[in-house]
């Protein structure tokens, strides 16, 4: 489901869809993090939090744009495929689609939920049929911040997926989010370098099963 159309701004869109065709890479600091299952993890210092944003290539064999972007849309069944979700779910508000989503994490560490917007647009791109879905936290007052569980209030993320030519999917996808608390940098790292690659190739195996379940 689409959230309002003022969400979020053409050029956002657009701008994704232009790095899938060229990387951006260039005039910052941006260093390669991990290449691994034809996907590439680069990552960026932001200065004032002292974390990193991230950006991702790669090819996505035998999983089609269309079902990617429906796969990545399902939230219900997202909750069956992704172990990580702890609770997900969406509700209506103004036009908008607003996503809550809780994230398990490992014990000692407390859980993180986020609150979002999202939209996704399908767009003709220099004669190329691209699918973008941009997210970014927002504030819901109905949705209350629970005790024990942190939660995120700095999170972005654009993905902009296309055919690759063959049976699968060109994906790009940039995202940022400050996960709050004391989080050991190892652990961010780690989930950097391998649970993005991770959650991707889970991404596969979910459009391989999805409509079968």
């Amino acid at each position: 489901m689409e959230s309002g159309a003022g969400a979020f701004s053409e050029e956002q869109f657009r701008e994704a869809c232009a790095e899938l065709q060229r990387p951006v890479l260039s005039g910052a600091a941006w260093e390669l993090l991990v290449e691994t299952q034809g996907m590439s993890v680069y990552r960026l210092l932001d200065q004032r939090t002292g974390l990193y944003a991230y950006k991702v290539f790669g090819v996505l064999e035998d999983c089609s744009p269309d079902l990617l972007a429906d796969v990545y849309m399902d939230l219900a069944y997202r909750k069956q495929w992704d172990q990580y979700v702890k609770e997900l779910y969406e509700r209506e508000r103004n036009g908008e689609t607003v996503v809550y989503w809780e994230v398990k994490y490992p014990f000692p560490m407390s859980n993180r939920d986020y609150v979002y917007v999202r939209q996704r647009r399908e767009l003709d791109f220099e004669g190329r049929k691209v699918h973008v879905i941009v997210s970014q936290s927002t504030y819901e007052p109905q949705i209350p911040e629970k005790s024990g569980v942190i939660r995120v209030k700095q999170y972005t993320q654009r993905l902009a997926i296309q055919s690759d030519g063959k049976r699968g999917s060109k994906v790009f996808m940039y995202y940022f989010d400050n996960p709050g608390g004391q989080i050991p940098s190892w652990v961010i790292n780690w989930a950097a370098k391998n649970g993005v690659p991770n959650f991707l190739k889970d991404m596969v195996k979910a459009c391989q099963n999805y409509r079968r379940t």
